[in-house]
């Protein structure tokens, strides 16, 4: 093949050319992909725990205070007062498989001015019974118990008709209006732990 001959420019003189030719890109080092994955996980944490604080506050779980608002009032619960009223008799019942806390009890009572005939003994139903409690029938009742339950320490209160005497209507006296208080022991009494008197 025949060569192309062409008149002579100023481009034939130019030198051969002993570096790199053309646009050239460095390589990026390789720690710059962690920088950005370490900031796109911080802009993360930070959004996730923007989202959290903001719902807790639409919720009204988190609230800063209102130096304004008045504090809460905290009412004591009306409770029932304590009479030692020995004009009541007593009916005290074992609840546990224990034997001699019926009787034992009974003493306990009579020394705290209950009359001896007005202090009944016996055995409950159950032997399971938990927590020693004095029952007692109306309202007008609550006081009374609740002496005795102090009497006696450590019992509970409850209004029950449990084996309160019914009227017979075979007699002239309302038998239901007599006035009785029925304790029975449970096992929190049991094992020789007899609580103090209280009040």
């Amino acid at each position: 093949m025949a060569r192309s001959t062409f008149p002579r420019d100023r481009f034939d003189d130019l030198p051969d050319a002993s570096g790199r030719v053309g646009a050239h890109r460095a390589e990026s080092p390789r720690s710059r992909g962690w920088i950005v994955f370490l900031w796109a996980a911080i802009a993360t944490l930070v959004l996730i725990i923007a989202g959290v604080f903001g719902t807790l506050v639409l919720s009204g779980r988190l609230s800063f205070g209102d130096a304004d608002a008045p504090a809460p009032v905290i009412s004591a619960e009306p409770t029932t007062p304590s009479v030692v009223d020995t004009s009541y008799t007593v009916v005290v019942l074992n609840g546990t498989p224990q034997d001699g806390l019926a009787a034992s009890l009974r003493e306990q009572i009579v020394a705290a001015g209950w009359s001896s005939d007005d202090v009944e003994t016996g055995n409950s139903d159950t032997t399971d019974f938990a927590t020693t409690t004095v029952y007692y029938k109306g309202e007008g009742d609550a006081a009374a118990a609740e002496g005795l339950a102090q009497t006696i320490g450590g019992a509970q209160t409850a209004q029950s008709d449990f084996l309160q005497p019914a009227d017979d209507p075979g007699t002239p006296d309302d038998e239901s209006a007599a006035k009785r208080l029925i304790v029975v022991i449970g096992l929190d009494r049991a094992g020789g732990a007899t609580p103090a008197p209280t009040g």
